[in-house]
């Protein structure tokens, strides 16, 4: 399983960008996917997390701010950013597991099966 992130870029805060993870080797209607991000000399953290069945989770800091979906016919999963703000600044990860993370584990990086190589996002003043 591959994944492939692409999207990220310069924006003003308050502005918006749409991430996307191209999937290939497998179906995404198999696996939980997320979107971590990692901000410059800090550990990473989860953002927001998909289930199969649909279901979501996202940290406080990007609730009612950012939305995470998926096409299955595209084996895509995204993840809308509106109201950027400086601190959203970061190398966003997209990841898979098997669809086993808990919402009590979902936001542990090591649960993750696959990774992909990261966009980054960088939102000016």
């Amino acid at each position: 399983v591959q994944l492939q992130a692409s999207g990220g870029g310069l924006v003003q805060a308050g502005g918006s960008l749409r991430l996307a993870c191209v999937v290939s080797g497998d179906t995404i209607s198999k696996y939980g996917m997320a979107w971590f991000r990692q901000a410059p000399g800090k550990e990473r953290e989860i953002a927001a997390r998909i289930w199969s069945g649909s279901s979501t989770r996202y940290v406080d800091s990007v609730k009612h701010r950012f939305a995470i979906s998926r096409d299955v016919s595209k084996n895509t999963v995204y993840l809308q950013m509106n109201s950027l703000k400086p601190e959203d600044t970061a190398v966003y990860y997209c990841a898979a597991d098997k669809d086993r993370a808990s919402v009590w584990s979902f936001g542990t990086p090591s649960n993750y099966d696959y990774w992909g190589q990261g966009t980054l996002v960088t939102v000016s003043s």
